[in-house]
């Protein structure tokens, strides 16, 4: 049986396989805060300015880019597995999803969500 983190992961990889500038942009600027000196950083910041960056309105005037906070853990880990020296620079925690089922159901997207107008 499938583990609630491996369906996570799962997510996450399909993800940066159709949006892989995201992960272009994640280690260029992971790499140019750890430049500045940084012995480690927040995973967040990086996420948020990777919005600032790519973002553009719809015709709506709503943001035209999703990018899913549950794939930050994801990103953190996978840049610190790329670059192995840098191995701690993102602080993690335990996984507690390993130990869990997966729920089989599929990704919520802001189509899930009712927007208030």
């Amino acid at each position: 049986m499938k583990s609630r983190k491996e369906e996570m992961d799962e997510q996450a990889a399909a993800f940066s396989k159709k949006n892989p500038y995201v992960s272009v942009l994640f280690i260029k600027f992971t790499k140019e805060i750890i430049s500045r000196g940084f012995k480690n950083y927040s995973v967040n910041a990086i996420f948020e300015r990777i919005r600032w960056e790519t973002d553009t309105a719809d015709a709506d005037g709503k943001s035209s880019f999703k990018l899913n906070n549950n794939y930050r853990a994801w990103y953190a880990r996978k840049f610190m597995e790329r670059y192995p020296e840098h191995d701690g620079f993102f602080r993690t925690r335990k996984q507690i999803s390993d130990e869990k089922d997966a729920t089989n159901l599929p990704e919520l997207t802001p189509e899930y969500y009712a927007h208030s107008e």
